[in-house]
């Protein structure tokens, strides 16, 4: 299975259980590979052949400027879903952090990984 990858995508949106948190967006880093055969596109180096990872940079944007979800994980699972709907994607692994949310921590996040079976 063949690999296409977006990667430190950084994007300000709402994302926590504390008080300030829910009003005051926050850095937010996101780390996508999505899993796809890539033999078509390889031959017709047609863009409709491919996952279009820039079109999938903006949906993975919009979303998480605008879902104000409490938890990682929960934004995590958001951004897979949204990957899978993908009709290319069979396979993704999910990363998303937030830079300096733990003193004496560069960042804390969660990775998740989710297959089109799921």
């Amino acid at each position: 299975m063949d690999k296409t990858f977006i990667k430190d995508l950084l994007v300000r949106g709402i994302i926590g259980i504390r008080e300030w948190e829910r009003t005051t967006p926050q850095d937010i880093l996101i780390n996508v590979t999505v899993f796809s055969d890539t033999t078509r596109a390889g031959e017709t180096d047609d863009i409709s052949d491919c996952v279009d990872y820039s079109a999938l940079s903006k949906m993975l944007q919009a979303h998480t400027e605008t879902a104000e979800r409490l938890t990682v994980e929960a934004l995590a699972n958001d951004l897979a879903k949204i990957c899978l709907d993908l009709p290319l994607v069979k396979k993704v692994i999910v990363r998303v952090e937030k830079p300096g949310a733990v003193r004496f921590a560069k960042s804390v996040g969660v990775e998740i990984e989710r297959k089109r079976d799921d």
